[in-house]
């Protein structure tokens, strides 16, 4: 999905890829965002658990969290990885890296 993650406006992707089959497969939460001709990709985070996760966003925000840190401020819109019925990662860029809170266990 399209998101503006970094705050700079540049076309940015976030996507899962999955890997394996049955109960031993493999997602891979990854960040693409173009910067002139080339593609810079950060790998975010990987899982092996079923189901295979989901990824959205959601906009710049006050959010609170399980794990440290226990609440980001966020100036751009936020990625989200859900495995349904079960976790939920927020990934929030700080203008220097990536911060990430588990939302839902």
């Amino acid at each position: 999905m399209k998101v503006n993650f970094y705050g700079d406006g540049k076309p940015t992707l976030a996507l899962v890829l999955k890997a394996g089959e049955g109960s031993k497969q493999k997602a891979e939460l990854v960040v693409a965002r173009q910067l002139g001709e080339d593609w810079d990709l950060r790998s975010l985070e990987t899982t092996d658990t079923a189901p295979v996760p989901v990824v959205w966003r959601q906009g710049p925000g006050k959010y609170d969290g399980m794990s440290e840190p226990k609440t980001i401020r966020a100036t751009n819109p936020v990625i989200v990885l859900c495995g349904y019925g079960s976790w939920a990662i927020l990934y929030a860029w700080t203008g220097k890296e990536v911060m990430k809170t588990w939302i839902s266990d």
